[in-house]
């Protein structure tokens, strides 16, 4: 049990380690001085437009926890299903471990609407998948449409990056779809026990995951400069890869592992661009969450002492 519970935590510090010393020696040439200047180079209305970009994608992510509780035929509140889905991963994206982190804090917000502990597993289970999905459904357009996005990653990738790979994604979208056509029997893990969602939830679900994902790349996009931008199709599957590098890491915030492989995949650009634009993201994406999820959960906790 004790191994369990330490494991990924050390994984993810690991990998935050080694991923600093990998941007360390990429980029010891870039002073402080470098990145202000990279900073107050973005003109306002793009700052703008990489706000607007960070609340599009957590929108989405409200979309998650709404598609899965339609699953389970729960019905929650509009407003109580956003602003638990909105701390959540707010939190779970910096503290790391998502799925682990995520689920004991929904467990402790769900709880009080009814749900139990089974039912809050197959809402988180159905989450990541939905997270899952929609990085396989934008991967395989991207390799279909201009599969030249992932050469960055040519080195890197456990596949070459080819139309094939793009169809092989999309079929095994396909067959995720057919199997909640013909309702598959359920995926049995012990006693837990994963239905095939019903066509209209796939449906929700293929539409809200690339959306996410979408808005979360906008944030980077707009922060780069338009000088030497390789346009918005790179930037997405640049970003596709690095968040679900990051995301397997389970290092807290991604931290270090989104930038080298975000700085690998981007290596035609100036890294000074590519780092201030980073930084944009974390403090739309990261911080500015992170800081308005600590008051819900301090008000949600003060709320829950006064009954208990």
């Amino acid at each position: 049990m004790k191994l369990r519970t330490y494991f990924w935590p050390a994984v993810g510090l690991i990998a935050v380690g080694f991923s600093i010393w990998l941007l360390y020696n990429e980029l010891r040439g870039i002073s402080l001085d470098d990145l202000g200047d990279g900073l107050t180079a973005i003109p306002a209305h793009r700052w703008v437009l990489a706000a607007c970009s960070s609340v599009v994608a957590y929108a989405a992510l409200a979309g998650y926890d709404h598609i899965a509780l339609t699953h389970l035929g729960k019905k929650v509140p509009f407003g109580f299903i956003t602003v638990c889905s909105f701390t959540t991963y707010a939190l779970a994206h910096n503290i790391g471990g998502s799925v682990l982190s995520g689920a004991v804090i929904r467990y402790r917000a769900y709880a009080t609407q009814g749900l139990s502990g089974q039912e809050v597993g197959v809402l988180v289970a159905l989450c990541s998948f939905t997270f899952v999905l929609g990085a396989m459904l934008l991967g395989a357009f991207l390799l279909l449409i201009e599969p030249e996005v992932f050469d960055g990653f040519v080195h890197f990738m456990p596949v070459s990056a080819t139309r094939l790979t793009g169809l092989g994604l999309l079929l095994l979208v396909g067959l995720y779809i057919f199997g909640s056509w013909l309702q598959f029997r359920p995926l049995k893990i012990g006693k837990f026990a994963i239905l095939y969602p019903r066509l209209p939830i796939v449906a929700r679900q293929l539409v809200i995951a690339p959306i996410e994902l979408i808005g979360a790349a906008g944030i980077i996009y707009f922060a780069l400069p338009e000088a030497g931008n390789p346009g918005f199709m790179v930037i997405l599957g640049v970003f596709v890869v690095s968040f679900s590098a990051a995301l397997i890491s389970h290092a807290p915030g991604g931290l270090g592992v989104l930038e080298i492989v975000f700085i690998a995949g981007l290596s035609q650009m100036d890294p000074v661009a590519v780092l201030s634009a980073l930084l944009v993201f974390r403090l739309f994406y990261l911080i500015i969450p992170l800081l308005l999820a600590l008051v819900v959960v301090l008000a949600f906790e003060r709320s829950r002492f006064g009954r208990d």
